[in-house]
C-alpha cells in the first residue's frame, strides 16, 4: 500500500498543506501558513488531538441526550473535525459548515472526503453574513471557530454578532466558541459580557495554566437561556491528558468584572499570539 504523501496548495486566505500523522495511518494534520488549524483522524473521528476540540467536544456530549441528533451549524471549517464527530456520536444530525474560504473547502473535500450520508452540508460564506440571512430557530447548537489567519475577525467579536447567533437558535439552544486570550483576559471577558448581554447561563472552560496567566491559550465559551450540566462537564475535562477547568456563576461574574459588551464600531481582533503559542494538544 503506496504511503500518504503531504498535500500543499495555495487557497483563499493563505497557504495550506495537509501532512500525514506517522503514528495514526489515516490521520492528517492541517495547517494554515504554518499554523496548526485541524486534526482528523478518517478510521476514527471521535478521536479529538487539540486540547481545544476536545473540550468543545465534551460540551457537545452533554448538551442533549446521549446519541440524540441534533441541528448543529459550524461557523468556521477548517478540515471539519466536530462535524466529523457530532455524525459519528450523534447519527441522524443535521449539520451545516460556514466556511469563508473556498479553497479551503474544497482542499479538504477533495483530500479528506466526509462518509456518505453524513448530513453535512458545506457553505463557503462569511459567517456573520451568513448569521445575519439564516432563518431563526432553526439551530440546536452553534459552533463557533473562525480565525483570519491566526486572530478571531473583529465583526464576530460584538454584542450584534452575539445577539444574531441567538436568533438563529432555538430557546433551548446552545452557543460554542473556541477564543485566544492571555492575560489580563480584555478580549475574553469582553466576549463574556457580549454573550452575558444576551444569555443567562455562561461557562469558560480553559487550562488552569491560562487562567492563572502563565500563558497564551485557547478558552472554551458556552453560552445558553438554560442550564448545562456543568458537573458533566467538570468531570470530563478533569479526565483528560490536559485537564481543564470549568467556571460558572460567582466565580465567572468575578472574572468578568466590570468589563462591558463591545458593539460593532468598537470591536477588535482577537490578540496576537506569540510565536509557538499554538500547537496539537
Amino acid at each position: 500500500m503506496n504511503e500518504p504523501v503531504p498535500v500543499a496548495r495555495s487557497v483563499d486566505h493563505g497557504f495550506a498543506k495537509l501532512m500525514p500523522d506517522v503514528d495514526r495511518e489515516r490521520a492528517w494534520l492541517l495547517t494554515l501558513d504554518g499554523a496548526p488549524q485541524s486534526y482528523v483522524d478518517l478510521d476514527e473521528p471521535t478521536h479529538l488531538e487539540f486540547e481545544y476540540a476536545r473540550r468543545l467536544g465534551h460540551v457537545l456530549d452533554v448538551v442533549a441526550e446521549p446519541g440524540a441528533a441534533l441541528d448543529v451549524l459550524h461557523l468556521g471549517g477548517g478540515a471539519l473535525t466536530l462535524p466529523r464527530y457530532v455524525a459519528v456520536t450523534r447519527p441522524g444530525s443535521r449539520q451545516d459548515v460556514v466556511e469563508a474560504d473556498r479553497g479551503l473547502l474544497e482542499l479538504v473535500a477533495e483530500h479528506l472526503p466526509l462518509p456518505e450520508g453524513a448530513g453535512v452540508e458545506l457553505h463557503a460564506a462569511d459567517a456573520r453574513e451568513w448569521l445575519e440571512s439564516g432563518p431563526p430557530d432553526s439551530a440546536d447548537v452553534i459552533v463557533s471557530d473562525v480565525f483570519g489567519g491566526s486572530r478571531v475577525p473583529a465583526h464576530l467579536t460584538s454584542v450584534d454578532y452575539v445577539r444574531e447567533a441567538a436568533r438563529v437558535l432555538r430557546d433551548g439552544g446552545v452557543y460554542l466558541a473556541n477564543l485566544p486570550d492571555a492575560a489580563p483576559f480584555a478580549f475574553l471577558r469582553s466576549q463574556l459580557a457580549n454573550l452575558g448581554t444576551v444569555f443567562e447561563e455562561l461557562v469558560l472552560i480553559a487550562e488552569p495554566g491560562v487562567l492563572r496567566g502563565r500563558r497564551f491559550g485557547n478558552a472554551v465559551l458556552v453560552a445558553a437561556h438554560r442550564p448545562v450540566d456543568v458537573a458533566a462537564l467538570a468531570r470530563r475535562t478533569a479526565a483528560d491528558t490536559f485537564p481543564a477547568r470549568v467556571e460558572h456563576g460567582a466565580a465567572l461574574r468575578e472574572f468578568i468584572g466590570g468589563a462591558r459588551a463591545v458593539r460593532d464600531a468598537d470591536a477588535v481582533p482577537s490578540p496576537e499570539p506569540p510565536d509557538g503559542a499554538f500547537g496539537i494538544g
